[in-house]
This record gives C-alpha cells, sequence and structure tokens, in this order.
C-alpha cells in the first residue's frame, strides 16, 4: 500500500515526464520568484506598487524622434511584464535571457502591463 507522500512523488515525478519544456521553465520562473518575494505578475493590477523576478525574454531599441526608449519583456512564469526605460538605448546587463528584479509601478498600455523606468537588480546566473 502507497503512502501520500510516494503518490505525491509519484504525481510530480509523471508531471515532469509529461511536461513540455515551456512548462517546466514556467514552474521554475514560478519557484524562483516566491523565493525571491516577488509579487506574480500575473496578480499585478494597473496602479500598484510591485517588485517582479523573472528573466528577460526580449531587449529592443525603439528609436523614436522625441524620445527614445528601450523595452524588455520579463516573463515571470505567470505573465509578461513590459519594462520600458524612456530616454535610453542600451542599459549594461539588459539582455535576453538575464534574471532580475525590478520595482515599479504597474501601468497599462495597449492591453499589456508596463512598468516604466523600473528600479532593478541584476540576478547571478542560474
Amino acid at each position: 500500500m502507497a503512502t501520500d507522500e510516494g503518490r505525491g512523488s509519484l504525481r510530480n515525478l509523471l508531471q515532469r515526464l509529461t511536461a513540455s519544456e515551456a512548462e517546466i521553465e514556467a514552474q521554475e520562473l514560478r519557484r524562483e520568484s516566491a523565493q525571491c518575494g516577488g509579487t506574480p505578475a500575473g496578480l499585478c493590477r494597473r496602479g500598484e506598487q510591485v517588485s517582479i523576478s523573472g528573466r528577460l525574454r526580449t531587449v529592443v531599441y525603439t528609436p523614436r524622434t522625441n524620445l527614445p526608449t528601450l523595452e524588455a519583456d520579463l516573463y515571470d512564469g505567470s505573465d509578461v511584464v513590459t519594462l520600458v526605460w524612456l530616454g535610453r538605448r542600451h542599459i549594461i546587463g539588459i539582455e535576453p535571457g538575464r534574471q532580475l528584479t525590478v520595482r515599479g509601478r504597474v501601468a497599462i498600455r495597449d492591453d499589456r502591463k508596463v512598468i516604466y523606468n523600473p528600479h532593478y537588480e541584476l540576478e547571478l546566473p542560474r
């Protein structure tokens, strides 16, 4: 007769064996974000001051005539938040695949969550 603990371990093993790479990555990112004390991006609402920990998916420089911007999509396993640094063309360490924790106020632009000029801390590679 199997114990509840044994069934839980078997269930976790089966889930990991049948999960896609994206699902496994999302689970790991959610776990890491929780360890850092971050707010899940999926729970963030407009106007909230939040701290989010995740991995940068994309980083794009957008040249504009009056104000250039550097934009990056931060994914924490639950949702994506776009980070926008106004007047910046490049920030050392802000690159795809980099882990970081950001703090700032959530805004909504084109039905997407955005944090303008967030305070950020680069995390050590994992």
